[in-house]
């Protein structure tokens, strides 16, 4: 449909193209907000440098893996240091705040507008902000849920409480902001104990993230709820003047969001495709006239909203 050209609409005019933004969004009937892992890297869920460091030198200079992502594929030789690790991973990038207010930011743009959120990224902090959760569809899943790793069945189990106790096995103090506290003189264990690990509650066996990594994600009744509201959301404003806002998407699933927001802004010339994602704000030739493009740090444009 579209053409191999992409146009980069905004390399000296940013605030031309800030303006011409809150303009657009003043007077649309809808927005649609795709949200990609730009917008939480930008909110400060980075998963290596100093945050890595602090919650997993120890793992680093066991083990040598240098980032969170690395880690998270690494063949630890036990359930017991796989889960150690894991739980420390789940907790900073799930129920831990944002080092950053992006995420509310955002929700002050927006919470006057009739919306909908589509986001591949799995730290549930749309809604920790205080988005409505019957306007959220998280398509890849959430770190603050289990799923059996067969699986056995298409259910899924909220793990704050399981995660908590690993983290307390290790040493850790969880404060009332949820922040981790290690005490003085308390070296951090690296293992959780046997009967900890988690297991499946139908089967019995192994779990593991409700993430999309392969064929056995588990969509459960949520997830199939989340895609019939998302569906509803655009069927029922198809031609009105909706803003389609991507925030932070990539090229590693650009089938979920940038594909069909470039698919359905061609096909309503009401509509308008906005992209904001540093070094990556293009779009194709045949919506220019359609499109802001603004390539710059999703941070400073909530600042100048």
């Amino acid at each position: 449909m579209f053409s191999r050209t992409l146009t980069e609409k905004s390399m000296n005019n940013y605030l031309e193209q800030i303006d011409l933004l809150k303009a657009t969004l003043r007077e649309c009937d809808a927005v649609v907000i795709g949200a990609g892992a730009g917008l939480s890297t930008a909110a400060g869920f980075t998963y290596d440098g100093e945050r890595f460091r602090r919650y997993f030198s120890d793992f680093e200079q066991k083990y040598g893996f240098h980032d969170m992502y690395s880690g998270g594929f690494y063949p630890f030789p036990t359930e017991e240091e796989r889960w150690a690790y894991w739980s420390r991973h789940i907790w900073i990038n799930r129920y831990m705040d944002a080092p950053k207010p992006i995420y509310h930011d955002l929700l002050r743009l927006v919470k006057d507008k009739d919306y909908f959120i589509i986001t591949t990224n799995v730290d549930h902090q749309f809604q920790k902000a205080g988005f409505d959760k019957k306007r959220l569809f998280y398509t890849q899943g959430d770190y603050g849920l289990f799923q059996c790793s067969n699986p056995c069945c298409q259910e899924t189990y909220d793990n704050e409480k399981a995660v908590q106790q690993m983290l307390m096995a290790q040493g850790y103090i969880i404060g009332v902001d949820n922040s981790l506290i290690v005490p003085e003189g308390i070296t951090l264990k690296m293992e959780i104990p046997p009967a900890l690990i988690p297991h499946c509650g139908n089967c019995g066996g192994a779990v593991t993230m409700n993430l999309r990594c392969d064929e056995t994600f588990v969509e459960d009744e949520g997830w199939h709820l989340a895609a019939e509201r998302y569906e509803n959301f655009l069927r029922t404003r198809a031609g009105q003047r909706i803003v389609f806002l991507e925030l932070g998407v990539g090229y590693n699933t650009p089938i979920i969001i940038k594909y069909p927001f470039w698919q359905m802004t061609a096909r309503n010339l009401k509509a308008t495709y906005v992209c904001i994602n540093q070094g990556k704000a293009v779009c194709p030739k045949e919506i220019e006239k359609q499109s802001i493009c603004i390539d710059m740090d999703i941070g400073n444009i909530m600042k100048k909203r």
